[in-house]
């Protein structure tokens, strides 16, 4: 059976009808009565405004876009380019089609919309899956059926916010790939990490090349460890789904043991503090 990418709330606010029968249930609105989406996961949406802007120019915006009523106006919740074109060409009204919408359809919406034009880097779309796990509390699987998306590309997505910030950085410049992020997961050391990504992008190393080096240095740093206990590293994988960072668990031989969180920075520690405190 066919992945759904849509949950029941979406599906209501957006009927299976025909383009000409939204275009007609459409209405004018001014543009600056317009709010842009505060959940839009996207960090740069002027790219390819400029032509969009002038094919606006010459003919007009040829879809809607989805709008919330808000106190002082309206809120987008799907559209941004077009709105940004419109606006940047010059006009005063918009056609808009407006939907009631919680904080959290919003955020699929606009999720979704952008998955579908797959144009959100690494780091944009990790960081949304993010704010559907910590804002609504949603199950890895609950967000993989959401956005038509399989549950281990939505786990493996949100691990690469464990990486530093210069390998994110190059993520969100699309100068590497995800592929190339999973494969400096493996490596433990940080500084380890950055140093490949850095050799990556100046040699344009390909994923498979990448994961050969990382896998050369893993055997160089550290002696192979003990193998784990099945049901110890099923806890180690439930507890970092939960947390979406690194977890250890050590045991020792009386019975005792340590669970290791790893964070790596104070707002990713606090992150962490408030979903341990489930608030």
């Amino acid at each position: 059976m066919k992945r759904k990418a849509l949950g029941k709330g979406i599906r209501a606010i957006i009927p299976e009808s025909t383009q000409q029968a939204l275009a007609a249930e459409a209405r004018s609105i001014r543009i600056s009565d317009v709010r842009p989406n505060p959940f839009q996961p996207r960090d740069k949406v002027e790219e390819g405004i400029e032509e969009l802007a002038a094919s606006v120019k010459l003919n007009g915006v040829l879809q809607p876009v989805m709008v919330r009523r808000r106190r002082d106006g309206y809120e987008l919740i799907m559209g941004e380019r077009r709105f940004r074109a419109a606006r940047q060409a010059g006009l005063d009204t918009i056609p808009a089609l407006v939907r009631d919408a919680t904080d959290e359809e919003m955020l699929e919406l606009a999720l979704v919309e952008n998955l579908q034009r797959e144009n959100l880097n690494p780091i944009e779309e990790a960081t949304a899956y993010r704010q559907l796990t910590d804002k609504f509390g949603l199950t890895h699987d609950e967000i993989a059926a959401r956005v038509g998306k399989d549950r281990s590309t939505v786990s493996n997505a949100l691990r690469l916010l464990g990486l530093p910030f210069k390998v994110r950085d190059a993520l969100a410049a699309r100068r590497l790939s995800a592929g190339h992020g999973r494969a400096l997961l493996a490596l433990h050391s940080r500084r380890d990490q950055v140093s490949l990504a850095e050799r990556a992008v100046r040699q344009d190393l390909s994923v498979r090349a990448l994961e050969r080096l990382c896998a050369s240095l893993s055997d160089r740093r550290k002696r192979r460890p003990e193998e784990k206990d099945v049901h110890i590293r099923e806890l180690e994988q439930q507890l970092q789904e939960m947390l979406g960072t690194r977890v250890q668990i050590t045991e020792s031989r009386n019975g005792k043991g340590r669970i290791t969180i790893s964070y790596f920075s104070a707002e990713d520690l606090d992150r962490l503090l408030r979903v341990i405190r489930g608030t």
